[in-house]
């Protein structure tokens, strides 16, 4: 019996122990980054930033670091290990993460958010291909949507932690740089001590990679991707709106916690759904729903839906966001995982500045509704493509 057969067969709550322990790290690590980025956007506007500025420095950071993942990924088929990569990631951020409690201008924060996105953008792909070759076969959905189940309970307790010491220290956001660090850092030890490498079956190095490896699906996937992306700005945004229209700078991270609490919870049954039903169905459904849920987030001025459409934005997130992954994992070859994956990552960072930044000039120098309205119709566009991309693949299918 090999190694990662035995990797296989122990489980954690039903979740096989490797993806747990990736899980976790996950847990902790958005422990710390949403600490940080749910009180981010009021700790840049303290120090003068504008919307625009804002919505750039998100931009340039997720962007620019993204390609990364597309090299780690490619990196990580070429030697067969993923940990590596991991390890080196999760390291960026549990070091970079206090820094910010030191910066005195945007600027500076830019250079950290930069520095910290670059971890980023080295372990996801590999950490995402670890995942699919840790999975039993039928269980990639369930496997993917436990891992953002795990990074959004991070997400939930980030936001938290951060309300409460706004609540007892207003306005102190240093002091919640400061500890973000903690989870972070355990986070790291975790994933040195307990994540094992796991590759199903022993395969050949791998040679140049070419344009022609990869199926037309995948491109074509690739391409409604880069659509629903181009209205898909940046989520500080959204805090900012709910901040705009009158909500209390103490409540907005509770706002966030709300949003990842839903998508926390419905993560998992997404997954497991998109392995009985198929992902495109899961992945249709999660568009037409961000389509209506940035309708209206343009149209109202209510505290009150701001809350409710954020909580059902939570469904869309745990509706796309890995079951996306799980279906790129499924089109590519295994030997080419890791590349595929970073790509795909690689594609979505990247087509964040172009649409941060456009979100971000609209809301400056339009209104405070128009980003969202324009975010709503590519989303629509998006899930039309989707539904040829599925009834193409049925007909596929039946021939």
């Amino acid at each position: 019996m090999s190694n990662n057969n035995k990797i296989r067969e122990k489980k954690i709550l039903g979740i096989e122990k490797n993806i747990f322990f990736v899980g976790l790290t996950s847990f902790l690590t958005d422990t710390t980054t949403k600490m940080i980025y749910s009180v981010m956007p009021l700790f840049l506007m303290s120090l003068g930033a504008t919307k625009t500025e804002l919505s750039l420095i998100e931009g340039i950071a997720e962007s620019t670091a993204s390609v990364l993942k597309a090299l780690s990924g490619w990196w990580s088929d070429k030697i067969r290990k993923n940990k590596p990569f991991m390890v080196i990631g999760y390291a960026f951020t549990a070091v970079l993460s206090p820094m910010f409690s030191m910066v005195t201008s945007p600027l500076q924060v830019l250079l950290i958010r930069f520095t910290e996105r670059v971890g980023k953008g080295i372990r996801t792909a590999p950490r995402d291909s670890l995942i699919a070759a840790s999975s039993e076969d039928g269980s990639k959905g369930k496997n993917f949507g436990f891992h953002k189940a795990m990074d959004n309970s991070g997400a939930i307790v980030g936001p938290l932690l951060a309300a409460g010491i706004l609540l007892l220290f207003p306005n102190d956001y240093r002091l919640i740089f400061l500890i973000a660090a903690i989870p972070g850092l355990l986070g790291l030890i975790n994933i040195i001590c307990f994540v094992k490498e796991a590759k199903s079956e022993k395969m050949e190095p791998l040679g140049k990679i070419t344009l022609k490896d990869f199926p037309k699906k995948y491109y074509a996937f690739l391409g409604i991707i880069f659509i629903f992306t181009m209205g898909n700005s940046t989520d500080a945004l959204l805090l900012v709106k709910a901040s705009d229209i009158g909500i209390k700078d103490s409540l907005i991270p509770m706002i966030y916690l709300i949003f990842y609490a839903v998508s926390a919870l419905f993560s998992v049954p997404a997954g497991m759904l998109s392995d009985k039903i198929g992902r495109e169905r899961l992945i249709i459904f999660g568009y037409l729903l961000y389509s209506i849920l940035y309708f209206g987030f343009g149209r109202t001025n209510s505290g009150t839906v701001v809350v409710l459409l954020f909580a059902l934005y939570g469904l869309y997130s745990a509706a796309t966001d890995g079951v996306q992954k799980a279906l790129v994992s499924d089109l590519i070859d295994k030997d080419k995982r890791g590349t595929g994956l970073g790509i795909y990552n690689s594609l979505v960072g990247i087509t964040l500045l172009p649409a941060s930044v456009i979100a971000g000039l609209l809301y400056d120098h339009v209104n405070y509704s128009v980003p969202f309205y324009y975010g709503s119709v590519m989303a629509l566009i998006a899930a039309l493509f989707m539904i040829i991309f599925y009834r193409k693949g049925l007909r596929h299918l039946e021939n």
